[in-house]
C-alpha cells in the first residue's frame, strides 16, 4: 500500500446552498447552511484514505473549536495528522462556499492560520518517507521546500495550485513536480507565463473541465477523457477526489489513461453528494466504471 504525504490548506467549510450565484448589484436566496472539514489538501488527503492509501497531512490549524473538530474528523478517517500544527492565538481558515442549483461554486474566504507552515517547520524525514508527494494551495516557499526534498529523495511530486495560482509565485514548486493539476482556466492563465513554460514542458499536465471531462498532457503524448453523464448537486470538492484518483492510481501504474478515467469516475461520484468531504471509496468507483463498461 502506498504511501503518500499531502500538504497545503485545511480549513472549515461553511456552505450555503443559494437559488443562483449572484451577480454585481444583485441578490440571491440562501436555501440552506451547512458546516463541515474542507480546505484541498485535507480534502485529497480523506479522498486518498477512502481509496486505501496511507495518507499523511501537513498543515496548519487554529486553537478553537473548528480546529479541534477538524483534527478530530481527519484522524476518524485514518489521516495521519501528526504535521498537522496547532497555531495559538489565531482562528481556523474559514471558507464559505456558494453551491448554486446546478451545482456551481463561488468560494470567500480568510486565510487565519492556514499558512503558518513555514519551510523551517517541515521535517525532511518526514517528506523521505512517502512515496509520492502531493502539494496543494499554501506559502509558495514551504511548498517549494517539500518539493525539493522530494525530488532530491526521487520521490515523485504532484501540485495543484488551485484558484490563486496566479496571484502566488509558485514556479519553483512547478519546476520540481511532476504532474500539475489546473484547470481549464488556470491552464490558459499558465500558457501566458513563464511557470506555463515549465508546466508544459518535460512533466504531466491535467487540465480539468468539470462535466467536459478531463485531459492530460505528458511529453510524449495527449489523451483525452469526455468526463461521466451524471447529476451535479455540488461540485466543491470534486477537483480534490480526482486529484486523490489520479494520485492513487499511478501510485499503482503508468497507464495515464487508466488513471484519467479513474480520476473522473471520482470527480463524478462526489459530485452526486453535498458537500467538499463525499469522495467515493474504491469499491464504489469500481462499480460505477464496471457498470459502464
Amino acid at each position: 500500500m502506498p504511501n503518500v504525504l499531502v500538504a497545503g490548506h485545511v480549513n472549515w467549510d461553511v456552505t450555503l446552498r443559494i437559488d443562483r450565484l449572484p451577480a454585481p448589484d444583485a441578490e440571491a436566496s440562501i436555501r440552506s447552511r451547512r458546516q463541515s472539514g474542507g480546505g484541498s489538501a485535507a480534502n485529497v488527503a480523506v479522498a486518498l484514505a477512502r481509496q486505501g492509501v496511507d495518507v499523511s497531512l501537513i498543515g496548519s490549524v487554529g486553537d478553537d473549536e473548528h480546529g479541534a473538530r477538524l483534527a478530530s474528523e481527519l484522524e476518524a478517517t485514518d489521516v495521519d495528522c501528526a504535521g498537522v500544527r496547532t497555531v495559538e492565538g489565531t482562528p481556523t481558515a474559514c471558507k464559505y462556499l456558494l453551491v448554486d442549483d446546478d451545482g456551481e461554486v463561488a468560494v470567500l474566504g480568510n486565510d487565519g492560520a492556514n499558512e503558518a507552515v513555514r519551510p523551517s517547520d517541515v521535517d525532511p524525514a518526514v517528506v523521505r518517507r512517502a512515496d509520492h508527494v502531493h502539494l496543494t494551495s499554501q506559502r509558495p516557499e514551504t511548498a517549494a521546500a517539500i518539493a525539493r526534498i522530494a525530488r532530491d529523495a526521487g520521490i515523485p511530486v504532484s501540485f495543484d495550485p488551485g484558484r490563486r495560482l496566479g496571484d502566488r509565485p509558485f514556479d519553483a514548486t512547478i519546476e520540481r513536480a511532476d504532474v500539475v493539476f489546473a484547470t481549464g482556466r488556470e491552464a490558459e492563465a499558465l500558457l501566458g507565463s513563464e511557470a506555463g513554460h515549465l508546466a508544459f514542458g518535460e512533466r504531466v499536465v491535467v487540465v480539468t473541465a468539470g462535466a467536459d471531462g478531463a485531459a492530460v498532457h505528458a511529453p510524449d503524448a495527449t489523451y483525452h477523457h469526455p468526463g461521466f453523464d451524471v447529476e451535479s448537486v455540488d461540485a466543491s470538492g470534486a477537483g480534490d477526489a480526482f486529484a486523490a484518483g489520479f494520485v492513487a492510481t499511478t501510485c499503482e501504474t503508468d497507464d495515464l489513461e487508466r488513471a484519467l478515467r479513474y480520476a473522473n469516475a471520482c470527480g463524478a461520484l462526489t459530485v452526486r453528494r453535498d458537500g467538499a468531504r463525499t469522495a467515493p471509496s474504491r469499491t464504489a468507483v469500481e462499480r460505477f466504471l464496471a457498470a459502464r463498461e
